[in-house]
């Protein structure tokens, strides 16, 4: 059995030191002495390796990895040599030998701490500057010049085999200007890259690309540096994360990523109360309707990590159903899961189904959601999103449930189509239970809390934009936009499912809120031009908007409209003491009300009378404008 490499490399480490610290014996003596005798005794030498040996214990010199030495081992260094120079005389007194001067454990520690470090510097310099593989094949311009260039310059000296040179960087503000970060001159400022790149246009000396080494780059400034690179027919790359550029590793290979779309929403993070939705959840019995789709399945996700007693995932979709429980049996084994198959219209499934689990919280994700679908098929709209929640919420009810929690739309607002009239509906069936609820709490009864949550697109969802035009795209384009003025809200799907649980958290638990017992609406932000989307996605893929591809625009489909709102006249928004929360208050109706024109809504449905269910939910939503054939006359702006 062989030595262990650990052991081997400190003992080459001692070996190397003591060498070196043997031959600083003579050394020092000539240099302390010139005129002298320019012999050492051969045994002088050894004992000069021994008291450095002993010397760098208590400074762990044999450990040292020189490749990665720095500042604190090279003070271990200097440390152990001074601690070395004073031991050696110690030696010679004991063999009846004086120092030839006064002056020489100075000049031998100076002569050990030259000797020891000298080699270690040279290593590391080695190792960071390789001899390359190939030479640089792309020259890039960093756009960024703090600790994240830092890492990226390390990372990309130690990679062999990486194609850039870098040029120059770009810093957040221009006091920088004509500093340098490893060799590199910084050029500017960020707001300035624009001059720069046709600076270095004029001087032949353009870069092939643009990287961004800073992760609070995003936003307008990154899109500012997108405009401009798309000027010069440059790409902009991300860096790696921080933690994937690990010099210690000595594995660092520098893979650029493509700038995400979400990076240029630039959406602050907003702080969740973590505690809170543990509270809410761990030892519980939850279940998650339409856990398949994009934000049911994101709310399996996180509410599985916060540790429930059972999660039961229902959706109507055998395919995404097994994807969402397969991927939670991988990520999150402990937590026992149940995957239901199930209609929400069916009401015997539901009621059987609740009895059975008893869920103590559950999350209504389960809709029609796109507007061009559900104008070609109202009935089946109508039956899923309002009565299917009718049936799942009386069902949660009737089981003992404690809270329901309601995934709602911007849609609903002043809606326009027959998907957001039926969410509408179900908010309002939902917020008249609630009141109930609270009624019969207050009296010191039971009953069950409905929370809705109003949000806008997801980012990266099913059927929604962003994955259409990534096909478009890979076809070669067009894009196509409905209309020039179409605005939508956006946020990505982990933060709208997280700021769903912090609403969850907040209507169940805050007394202020609980009163209200209002419609939570998630703060979306400005909302964003969908043709400006749609000329950003174009950059990212490295092209140019309306030179490479097309932007074709098609007119409106039927039900939409060109701006999707939060809040209507009559539900003027409320802040809350939760960051990206808000609150509306819109009108109610009793719940014995709402599920008497449910019912009406219902048997015109079942009996196929598509005029008289349209007509029933224009009576129960009287700001419904239906835009039945996609006319930008028809569309409220």
């Amino acid at each position: 059995m062989g030595i262990p490499r650990a052991l081997r490399r400190i003992l080459l480490n001692a070996g190397l030191d003591g060498l070196l610290a043997g031959i600083a014996v003579p050394l020092a003596h000539a240099m302390a002495a010139p005129d002298s005798d320019p012999f050492v005794p051969l045994w002088a030498m050894p004992w000069g390796a021994v008291a450095l040996l002993l010397a760098g214990i208590p400074f762990r010199l044999s450990v040292q990895y020189w490749r990665f030495s720095g500042v604190s081992d090279l003070l271990g260094v200097a440390a152990a040599s001074v601690a070395a120079a004073a031991l050696f005389p110690v030696v010679l007194h004991e063999a009846d030998v004086l120092p030839v001067t006064l002056a020489f454990p100075a000049i031998h520690a100076l002569v050990l701490i030259v000797l020891l470090s000298v080699p270690r510097i040279g290593y590391r310099l080695m190792q960071e500057n390789p001899v390359r593989e190939t030479a640089p094949a792309q020259a890039i311009l960093l756009v960024g010049a703090g600790e994240g260039a830092d890492l990226f310059l390390r990372a990309l000296a130690a990679d062999r085999a990486a194609p850039w040179l870098v040029m120059g960087l770009l810093s957040l503000g221009r006091a920088q200007t004509g500093r340098r970060i490893h060799g590199h001159a910084i050029l500017g400022g960020i707001d300035e890259v624009g001059p720069v790149l046709a600076r270095l246009r004029a001087e032949e000396r353009l870069p092939g690309s643009l990287v961004v080494t800073e992760a609070d780059i995003a936003g307008a400034a990154l899109a500012g540096v997108m405009e401009a690179a798309d000027r010069e027919g440059l790409r902009v790359f991300r860096a790696p994360r921080p933690t994937a550029l690990d010099p210690a590793s000595g594995r660092a290979s520098v893979e650029l990523k493509p700038v995400a779309i979400e990076d240029l929403l630039n959406r602050p993070q907003v702080p969740l109360d973590r505690a809170g939705m543990a509270r809410l959840v761990h030892g519980r019995r939850v279940l998650v309707t339409g856990a398949g789709g994009s934000i049911g399945s994101e709310l399996a996700r996180q509410v599985a990590a916060l540790g429930p007693e059972l999660l039961v995932l229902l959706d109507n979709g055998e395919f995404a159903l097994w994807q969402i429980d397969l991927e939670l049996a991988e990520l999150h084994p402990g937590v026992t899961r149940r995957a239901v198959i199930a209609d929400v219209r069916d009401v015997a499934r539901m009621r059987s189904m609740m009895a059975e689990v008893r869920p103590d919280l559950v999350f209504h994700a389960a809709a029609l959601k796109h507007v061009p679908i559900v104008e070609a098929n109202p009935l089946e709209g109508l039956l899923t999103n309002a009565l299917g929640t009718r049936t799942v919420a009386d069902a949660a009810w009737a089981a003992g449930a404690q809270a329901m929690v309601v995934i709602s739309t911007d849609k609903a607002v002043n809606p326009s189509s027959v998907m957001g009239a039926s969410k509408r509906l179900a908010e309002m069936y939902c917020q008249a239970l609630d009141i109930a609820a609270r009624a019969a709490i207050a009296d010191g009864g039971a009953g069950m809390r409905c929370v809705t949550v109003r949000f806008g697109n997801v980012l990266g969802s099913t059927g929604s934009v962003v994955p259409v035009f990534q096909r478009q795209l890979a076809r070669g384009g067009p894009l196509t936009v409905t209309h020039p003025d179409m605005r939508r809200y956006f946020m990505t799907v982990r933060e709208a499912v997280g700021l769903v649980l912090q609403a969850s958290v907040v209507g169940t638990s805050d007394a202020e809120a609980v009163a209200q017992g209002g419609i939570f609406v998630l703060d979306m932000g400005e909302p964003v031009k969908i043709v400006d989307l749609a000329r950003q996605m174009i950059r990212l893929a490295g092209l140019r908007p309306d030179v490479d591809i097309p932007i074709s625009f098609t007119g409106l489909r039927p039900g939409e409209k060109l701006f999707e709102e939060i809040f209507h006249g009559q539900e003027p928004p409320i802040a809350t003491s939760h960051p990206g929360l808000l609150m509306a208050t819109p009108r109610t109706s009793d719940a014995a009300i709402v599920g008497q024109a449910l019912d009406e809504l219902a048997r015109a449905c079942h009996a196929g009378q598509t005029g008289p269910a349209l007509a029933q939910l224009a009576r129960l939503v009287p700001e419904f404008a239906h835009n039945a054939d996609g006319s930008t006359t028809a569309v409220r702006a």
